[in-house]
């Protein structure tokens, strides 16, 4: 099985970095008012590693 991108959605803050760095794997959830994963196995895993380096609550990571 592939590793996938995943965001702890308790720990999210709503700063929306990932979704600039990372349109294509991340999104807005308005209604939530924080980022969600909208593809969790595609995408550059360059521009994933730098979402994860970016977030300032580290609540991004990759699960096996």
């Amino acid at each position: 099985m592939a590793r996938q991108v995943v965001i702890d959605t308790e720990e999210c803050i709503g700063c929306e970095s990932c979704v600039e760095l990372c349109a294509d794997v991340f999104s807005f959830n308005e209604d939530e008012e924080k980022a969600e994963v909208i593809l969790p196995r595609g995408g550059s895993e360059d521009c994933i590693e730098e979402a994860i380096e970016t977030c300032p609550v580290e609540c991004i990571h990759w699960e096996d």
